[in-house]
């Protein structure tokens, strides 16, 4: 099949969903077209099936904002007249599935091909962003003009029906992991660096958004710190990164607290981490823990949005309400001082995510192409 993948090339859930879903079709021989603005992050590798088309958007005195969303649709023209795809496949609704829709009645007024899109909801285009009285009508459009709806967990697909007038079927195609990459053994030098005195390794990775509640996972560390000698990794950069530092010098934690910025290598970071911490408000799915749990590190985490569907309470990690960094931080102090069940955790977290690997997952996808694309 020549896919179209279309998606943000950030370090963001859907982008890197995205992108590894790619490149896993391109190692199964499918032709993958990514078209977006710039490299995605994860599309690191070359593979004579990858291809990759940026998005040139023209700046004009006139625009104050340019208008990408247009400048996507005629690259989307571009690439299906050029190399024949046969699909579409377009991540985070928000202008992806607009666009989309637009390229299609181009393609399909210039050639009489009716070239399907395949529209995958993510979290934030549903929950936050789609709702948004000035996108809401234009969201709904888009994704009830889609040939196939998909979302990355129950809830989100709840959330989606719940707020939108959806007249299509949404299947859920779970967000995956390669267990492959991320079952690494750990670098004893790498850790040795991070924990000199042998301390316990705390990791969060996001986008430091409001969304993500980092302050709670600065509070959560400094009460379990107070107990048991801890070092923690902060993965990421975002809006909320310069008082997040500003709370750890506060707190006297700079010692222990090392901001890492954006990193490609998250398995040889969590290989040696002992608890991944994820606070969040809300996660429609929670990719960042499955990768931690792929890596046998234990998750503490809210029971927001997606997140249940994936940590189990008391077994791979913990659960606790938004907000609730008291229950947290105790949570990982008892298991923290319980080395037996820290490593009975850590082999049930590997052995839940290994029902999310990706040669579990990609055929799904493969399934619902087949339903859509043309026979040749």
């Amino acid at each position: 099949m020549r896919i179209g993948i279309v998606c943000y090339p950030t370090f963001g859930g859907s982008g890197v969903l995205a992108t590894e879903l790619g490149k896993a079709l391109a190692d199964k021989n499918h032709q993958v077209h990514f078209i977006t603005y710039q490299q995605p992050v994860r599309l690191n590798i070359f593979n004579a099936n990858i291809f990759y088309h940026e998005v040139q958007v023209p700046v004009y005195p006139l625009f104050d904002y340019p208008p990408y969303e247009i400048a996507l649709s005629s690259t989307m023209v571009d690439v299906i007249m050029n190399y024949d795809l046969d699909l579409l496949h377009v991540h985070y609704a928000i202008p992806h599935a607009s666009a989309a829709f637009m390229a299609k009645q181009i393609v399909f007024k210039n050639t009489g091909r009716n070239v399907p899109v395949i529209t995958t909801l993510h979290g934030t285009d549903i929950t936050l962003v789609g709702r948004d009285k000035t996108y809401e009508p234009v969201v709904t459009f888009s994704i009830n003009e889609s040939d196939a709806i998909t979302a990355v967990s129950e809830n989100l697909k709840s959330e989606t029906l719940k707020h939108f007038n959806i007249s299509k079927t949404i299947e859920v195609i779970t967000n995956f992991v390669s267990i492959e990459r991320f079952s690494k053994k750990p670098i004893d030098a790498f850790k040795k660096v991070i924990a000199p005195n042998n301390e316990k390794v705390f990791v969060h990775a996001s986008n430091f958004r409001k969304v993500k509640r980092v302050d709670d996972v600065v509070k959560i560390f400094a009460e379990v710190r107070k107990k048991i000698p801890a070092k923690l990794l902060m993965v990421g950069d975002g809006p909320e990164r310069p008082p997040i530092e500003e709370e750890v010098r506060t707190l006297n934690l700079e010692n222990d607290v090392r901001f890492v910025g954006k990193q490609d290598q998250m398995e040889e970071i969590l290989a040696v981490s002992d608890v991944f911490l994820l606070p969040s408000e809300y996660e429609s799915f929670g990719l960042a823990a499955l990768e931690a749990m792929a890596a046998k590190t234990i998750v503490i985490s809210t029971n927001a949005g997606g997140l249940p569907e994936i940590n189990i309470h008391n077994q791979t990690g913990f659960l606790a309400n938004v907000g609730d960094v008291t229950t947290m931080a105790n949570d990982a102090i008892k298991i923290l001082q319980d080395d037996k069940k820290l490593k009975q955790m850590k082999e049930a977290a590997y052995e839940q995510a290994c029902k999310f690997d990706l040669h579990n997952i990609i055929p799904l996808y493969e399934k619902l192409y087949s339903r859509f694309c043309r026979m040749s």
